[in-house]
């Protein structure tokens, strides 16, 4: 029986958190750990309640997700956000990664994407709304300089194949099984792909990887 993953809501919404608690409700291993109506009272809750994901709201009354993320991971690094936004936020996005959340979706979200994206940050992967490949897209057009030919990518065989699987949605621990190495050599290869593609992070990799036709997507 799988271990239920204690999942809290942080929205200032209160129809959008009854709508979120109910498709989490028709997915069985997930456990509502409770809500909050914006970051301070999340973060007051936090010393009362131990969840595992936390799906925030960025842009909230009295403190938004950006600065309750912040302060969450201070005091509990451990914990896993999944910020939800909503189209026209594109400037809070990259200050949501920047302080360490692991996924973003769309707050059109559906069930089967909510489902995929809590079991891929669980398991210690990133997950993103395809909507949002415009504004990595969009970051990347502003911050690469055209490439000349002495300054083509050169990925080796094995970060290919890590490229490739990350994109798919696969976790560290998924590839390094999927591979049969460590995570650890996982590791090791994204810290090369970042270096090579000059990206900051998981999300804007694999946003480069797709813009570029370095993975093949269905």
């Amino acid at each position: 029986m799988q271990e239920k993953i204690k999942v809290l809501i942080v929205d200032d919404h209160e129809i959008f958190r009854n709508g979120l608690k109910m498709v989490l409700g028709k997915l069985r291993y997930v456990e509502i750990a409770g809500e909050a109506a914006n970051g301070r009272a999340f973060l007051e809750m936090l010393d009362e309640v131990e969840p595992d994901i936390v799906l925030i709201d960025i842009e909230m009354p009295e403190m938004n997700g950006i600065e309750a993320a912040g302060e969450a991971l201070k005091k509990k690094p451990g914990l896993k956000f999944i910020a939800l936004t909503m189209f026209g936020e594109d400037e809070y996005i990259q200050s949501m990664m920047d302080v360490g959340a692991k996924g973003f979706l769309m707050k059109n979200i559906n069930k089967e994407n909510l489902d995929k994206a809590i079991q891929t940050v669980y398991n210690g992967g990133s997950f993103y709304s395809e909507e949002l490949f415009e504004f990595f897209t969009r970051q990347l057009t502003r911050e690469k300089k055209p490439e000349s030919k002495e300054d083509k990518l050169k990925l080796t065989r094995r970060e290919k194949e890590i490229l490739q699987l990350l994109c798919e949605g696969l976790s560290n621990k998924e590839i390094a099984d999927a591979l049969f190495i460590s995570e650890r050599t996982v590791l090791g290869h994204k810290t090369n792909l970042l270096t090579k593609t000059n990206t900051r992070n998981s999300l804007s990799l694999m946003a480069y990887a797709i813009k570029n036709k370095l993975v093949v997507l269905e």
